[in-house]
């Protein structure tokens, strides 16, 4: 690995497709915390055993999603998320391989995006398999719960005060009179269609992910610290396959031994330099 600055990215990155992957460090700047920055207070996300094991676990959870849902779905791309948008546009970048589940780059205008831990604006039944939106099942949640949001954190006006993680959890206590809403086809228990801690990404979606990494003649990561395996395989199949991989993130990550360059940097500011580098006549 070699440190290197946003020049160094580009030297690296000029002439080439590059596919890009992110991870929550890319939304920080749109209000939305990670889990493993430097600053990041310690969370315990919740596994997947303990969301379909224990009604007590689901009812806490919804609680706090309800809390987050009003944050997350207010906010907005960044510009990182649209310095990769625009890459894409030039026809430089491949496609967006993401970590978040917040569905910002779609909105910032990337085409190309497989969400790879799910999608947070949809919730699937875990009996009969149908799939109803999240904003939908915010409504149901409101009014099981009429005043949960005011008694909680003085109404949805000011749940940004409320500390929100990359999932659309928020950090509350009040949960043991929340009323979770079933499945309203067949009562089963309804889980937002993301992947949890303990929980395998589905095959197929892994599949277009290397492929995605395979189209392009490098590997931008963004954001991330490649803690999990999920989103590490890719640098280390790149890296095996002989392509460069640039790394921008604040700290160290685990795919540091096998980048080309690692630049030790905020994303939004990098991404936006390094689009105007690459892209400048």
């Amino acid at each position: 690995m070699r440190r290197g600055t946003v020049d160094d990215a580009a030297r690296v990155l000029r002439g080439l497709t590059f596919t890009a992957l992110t991870g929550a460090g890319v939304s920080t700047d749109s209000g939305i915390p990670d889990y493993r920055s430097p600053d990041a207070p310690p969370r315990n996300p919740m596994t997947y055993q303990q969301f379909v094991g224990d009604e007590a676990f689901r009812r806490h959870y919804w609680a706090r999603n309800h809390v987050g849902w009003q944050h997350v779905r207010r906010t907005r791309p960044n510009g990182g998320h649209r310095a990769l948008a625009a890459l894409e546009d030039r026809g430089l970048v491949r496609g967006v391989i993401t970590q978040n589940v917040d569905l910002l780059h779609e909105e910032a205008g990337s085409r190309k995006v497989i969400d790879l831990h799910g999608r947070s604006d949809r919730v699937v039944c875990l009996q009969c398999g149908r799939v109803i939106s999240r904003a939908h099942l915010a409504d149901r949640l409101t009014a099981l719960n009429p005043h949960f949001l005011d008694e909680v954190v003085g109404g949805v006006r000011s749940v940004t005060d409320v500390e929100v993680a990359p999932d659309a959890d928020a950090v509350i206590e009040q949960t043991a009179h929340f009323r979770p809403a079933p499945c309203e086809f067949c009562g089963g228990v309804l889980k937002p269609e993301i992947v949890y801690f303990g929980e395998s990404v589905p095959r197929e979606r892994v599949a277009r992910a290397y492929a995605m990494v395979d189209d392009a003649g490098a590997l931008l990561v963004a954001g991330t610290s490649l803690t999990v395996m999920s989103g590490l395989r890719f640098v280390r199949h790149a890296a095996k396959a002989g392509k460069p991989v640039v790394i921008v993130n604040r700290g160290e990550t685990r795919g540091d031994p096998l980048a080309t360059v690692k630049v030790d940097a905020g994303v939004t500011e990098t991404l936006t330099a390094l689009t105007a580098l690459l892209t400048a006549r």
